[in-house]
């Protein structure tokens, strides 16, 4: 460890002690000091790895405008210019990286002596008002206990920062470079604007970013308040869009619900869930307004300072423990500060999105009334009982409620006035929207008045009751609705380029009339060799595996038609257990489906068949028989091999009790052994049996895809208000990829059978049954 200066400081001392004109005295008085210059060489030491902090601050400002830059790309995409919050929100780890970006104001007693210092330490503050506007919508995306852990996260973070920086800014710490404090301490006459310093100027900075800060933190515990609310309006009108929805849906009995008609219920769905975004309706809200406002007026006052401090930053004015990173810091956040005001600005013109009608304008103006939805959870809570001690004093509860009503008064009198004060605030960009809007009324006047036209904009009045409204007052759009279905269009065009193909090509070419592999697969015929017989709920995919398995273990069959097979059932499999997951939910059916998906991995990427290689099975056929003894052979190996599982399977039960793997294996045996010895009842030659369990396991995949407009409808619904715009992007998407397959099997399905029935392939076999 080195000590520089308390080294050059005792040679100084030695020099003086041998000096004749110093005295004794003077030398000892000079000799008190060395203990204070080894406590700064000591703590220099000390402050050597503030360098590699100040990059460690730098990264997590990376992570945040990346962040930010990524909700930027998301908006852009999906074509919602009001950018909804997805990668950027407030979470645990997104506070706690916000934690590190925020070190620098949040450092009491670390000095910052040059200009690019001060200036990286209101860069930071900059910062944090950028983030809180960005993130402000993604506040509706949590639930109750979500919105309450981090909004108090948030308070904790926002109240340390401002709390911090004011007592910086009384020690002084915040204020201005260093090399000004020595001139006025050593000559307090010297006046410090000879020097270019203005010393207040940081100062005043500082203590407009802390009001904004606090300013952003009220609105977000406002736009909490709010949000509360207005998710139960929101939900309200969304049952009465539900109830009537389905009721356009209801199937009667023997017709399938068409693609046309899956179309229209998806785009009701894809309305409601779009016009009832909780993300969209408290962008539209005037709080949100307000912090694009103060984000932009953050941005001006960084950029100004960071001009006013380009000259200190090409000198190399900078010189506390951070060194050259704080320069790195203040130049990544002022881009931090630029790329996050384009989604907050932009949201302030979110209100483009409803009708601007001279009652929606009035409406706007009316700044001082302050609608229900934001003070009426906080009524909800004055008027809340409270639950005392059984022997409890009067008085006591009297002093309690008292003191309850007081605080609550405050609270909504506070809340109103944050209110207003947005309201205010949210009238500097509607003015400037309304100008805008103004001019472009104009040049469409003039290109009308030029270019005559007939054809007029029909509005689809019927659709629109889907659209749900936090205020009546204020009505979508036309264009904003045609957006929603626009956008619902584009992706479900996009599922349609990732339709499978080789499903679709499966089903069109093996499947029979009214799907008589489903009757075919399994005789029901009475097995005399099994001791043991398995009950188990029987499901789609565990006789498609099955079939399969059988199909690939084939030995003179053409490569590439076994992999265009298990291509095939590779892609059905994902609809078909898409089917099973929302049709077949009960635990009987879930333990099959899981023991037909793990059976189909090990098939498809193993090879084998519960721990069986399928080539080994294959290579144990006399190659000297004929091509139907070679057939049989193959299959009667298979059904050996599933009685040897079966017993394995009842052993393992028998020894230590019945456990899901022993069930999975006896499951999978016991379809292969009623699946073999029907083909083993049956006459067929290799190429003819491959074809035969081509077409059966076509007809097993097409019946059980019956029943996807079902899913797709089921889709398009959930209870919670969060997940909804996710759930109906799935349906539409899934909609897409199916549309071809819903019309194919459709076409086929000529039976009478209960709709009800149809997504239990055992209810199918006892229609088919004699």
């Amino acid at each position: 460890m080195k000590y520089s200066s308390t080294e050059a400081y005792l040679d100084l001392l030695d020099e003086l002690s041998g000096d004749p004109n110093v005295s004794d005295h003077t030398v000892s008085l000079l000799m008190g000091y060395v203990r204070s210059i080894y406590r700064s060489d000591l703590q220099n030491s000390y402050s050597e790895p503030m360098l590699w902090i100040g990059m460690y601050i730098a990264l997590a400002s990376l992570c945040c405008i990346f962040a930010m830059v990524a909700d930027l790309f998301h908006g852009l995409r999906s074509r919602k210019l009001w950018f909804p919050c997805k990668y950027f929100t407030i979470d645990a780890v997104s506070l706690t990286v916000i934690s590190v970006a925020m070190k620098l104001p949040v450092d009491l007693s670390g000095s910052m002596p040059g200009d690019v210092d001060q200036a990286a330490k209101l860069g930071s503050m900059a910062f944090m008002c950028t983030m809180m506007a960005n993130f402000l919508p993604c506040l509706a995306t949590m639930n109750n206990n979500e919105l309450l852990t981090n909004i108090i996260a948030l308070c904790v973070l926002v109240v340390t920062l401002v709390v911090n920086v004011c007592i910086q800014m009384q020690t002084g710490v915040v204020s201005y470079k260093e090399a000004a404090h020595v001139v006025q301490a050593v000559a307090k006459s010297y006046k410090l604007e000879s020097m270019g310093v203005n010393k207040h100027r940081n100062t005043i900075i500082a203590a407009v970013y802390v009001t904004l800060l606090l300013l952003l933190l009220l609105i977000h515990v406002c736009s909490s308040l709010a949000i509360l609310k207005s998710k139960q309006i929101i939900e309200s009108k969304y049952q009465q869009g539900h109830a009537a929805a389905s009721k356009e849906v209801t199937q009667s009995t023997g017709r399938l619900l068409s693609v046309e008609k899956l179309h229209k219920h998806v785009s009701n769905y894809w309305i409601m869930a779009g016009s009832g975004n909780p993300q969209f309706i408290i962008t539209c809200s005037a709080t949100t307004t307000a912090s694009g406002v103060i984000c932009a007026l953050t941005t001006i006052l960084h950029t100004l300072t960071m001009s006013w401090t380009i000259s200190a930053m090409l000198g190399k004015d900078y010189d506390s423990d951070y060194k050259w990173s704080t320069l790195v810091i203040l130049i990544v956040q002022f881009f931090g500060v630029t790329l996050g005001t384009i989604a907050p600005i932009s949201r302030c013109f979110a209100t483009l999105s409803f009708k601007v009608s001279i009652k929606s304008i009035s409406n706007h103006n009316k700044v001082f009334k302050v609608e229900t939805y934001w003070t009426q959870k906080l009524y909800d809570w004055k008027h809340g009982n409270i639950r005392y001690p059984s022997r409890s004093r009067k008085l006591i509860k009297q002093v309690i409620n008292t003191s309850k009503n007081l605080l609550f008064n405050i609270c909504i009198e506070l809340q109103m006035g944050v209110v207003v004060v947005c309201k205010m605030i949210a009238l500097i960009p509607f003015f400037v929207m309304k100008c805008v809007l103004y001019c472009l009324h104009c040049w469409k006047w003039l290109l009308y008045t030029v270019l005559s036209s007939s054809g007029e904009r029909i509005e689809n009045i019927e659709q629109r009751q889907y659209v749900l409204q936090l205020e009546n007052e204020m009505e979508l759009a036309q264009r904003t609705l045609e957006g929603l279905l626009k956008s619902m269009n584009r992706l479900i065009r996009k599922g349609v380029k990732k339709q499978p193909n080789n499903l679709l090509n499966l089903i069109q070419e093996k499947c029979t009339s009214s799907f008589q592999g489903v009757k075919k697969f399994d005789n029901g015929c009475y097995i005399p060799s099994l001791l043991v017989k398995v009950e188990y709920k029987d499901c789609w995919s565990l006789p498609v595996v099955t079939l399969t398995t059988i199909a690939i273990t084939l030995p003179n069959v053409e490569k590439a038609e076994v992999k265009k097979l298990v291509k095939s059932v590779r892609e059905g499999l994902e609809y078909v257990t898409l089917v099973e997951e929302n049709l077949n939910a009960s635990d009987d059916y879930v333990i099959v489906r899981k023991g037909a998906e793990t059976l189909w991995q090990e098939v498809d990427v193993c090879d084998k068949w519960l721990g069986e290689k399928l080539q080994d099975i294959a290579s144990q056929v006399n190659t000297t028989s004929c091509q139907m003894d070679r057939t049989r052979q193959i299959v009667q190996m298979l059904l050996e091999k599933a009685k040897i599982k079966l017993k394995e399977g009842a052993k393992s039960m028998d020894i230590g009790g019945t456990n899901d793997d022993s069930k999975l294996m006896s499951a999978c045996a016991y379809s292969m052994c009623r699946i073999t010895r029907t083909i083993l009842d049956e006459k067929e030659s290799q190429k003819e049996l491959f074809i035969e369990l081509s077409s059966r396991i076509a007809d097993i995949m097409a019946a059980c895809l019956t029943n996807l407009p079902q899913v797709i409808a089921m889709k398009c619904h959930t209870s919670a208000i969060e997940k909804r715009e996710a759930c109906v992007q799935a349906a539409a998407q899934l909609l897409g990829e199916t549309t071809e397959i819903i019309n194919t099997v459709q076409g086929r399905y000529s039976l009478d059978m209960n709709l009800d029935d149809l997504p239990f392939i055992d209810k199918w076999r006892d229609y088919y049954a004699p």
